[in-house]
């Protein structure tokens, strides 16, 4: 019986509590079944990029399923590149941070999250762990979905259009950052992990 673990990496300051999150979670739960089972992991990223990469590697490591899916969203994005290269194994990135290193920079220092109020310290040297983490060219295309939204107010969708080539692309002529209109795209992303 094949098993398959769904992996899916909110974005920087954000949760397992985002809404995507959510949303992806109970339409995974919907679609599995006994005899197609999935096992749905969203970890609460840390702080720093290698230790929730080490972390997430570990889970996917010991979980041994016959097929593993990476969906991110933002800095998930960025992770979801990282994971798919190493595993070669399908994924979605919306709204993907393509240089996360780049993006971040700026960032550096005490912040917190979206939904909640604890303060986390974002140190330079994190920067430097999403440097080794980079991605510098998908070597299967046809393993990647994109969802870019044109609307994005913190990264520039052209720059995700351009990293991904010859992958599957829905770009959205609206939107925003969070993909505020995910509900209607969410049954093309439960397409593409099903087939």
């Amino acid at each position: 019986m094949p098993s398959t673990l769904l992996v899916y990496l909110h974005g920087f300051r954000s949760s397992p509590r985002s809404s995507k999150a959510v949303m992806t979670g109970e339409a995974i739960k919907a679609l599995s079944t006994v005899d197609n089972p999935i096992e749905w992991y969203c970890p609460q990223l840390l702080a720093s990029p290698k230790a929730s990469m080490d972390m997430v590697t570990a889970h996917i490591d010991q979980a041994k399923a016959d097929r593993v899916v990476v969906i991110g969203s933002s800095l998930g994005g960025f992770y979801t590149n990282y994971l798919a290269e190493k595993y070669g194994c399908k994924a979605v990135a919306l709204n993907p941070a393509v240089r996360a290193a780049r993006e971040l920079a700026p960032h550096v220092g005490m912040m917190t999250a979206y939904d909640n109020d604890e303060p986390f310290d974002f140190r330079p040297e994190y920067i430097d762990e999403l440097k080794a983490l980079q991605v510098e060219k998908i070597s299967n295309p046809s393993r990647y979905f994109l969802i870019a939204a044109k609307g994005d107010e913190l990264l520039d969708w052209r720059e995700m259009v351009s990293f991904y080539p010859g992958a599957k692309h829905l770009v959205l002529e609206g939107s925003d950052h969070g993909i505020a209109d995910y509900t209607d795209h969410l049954p093309k992303v439960m397409e593409f992990i099903s087939h």
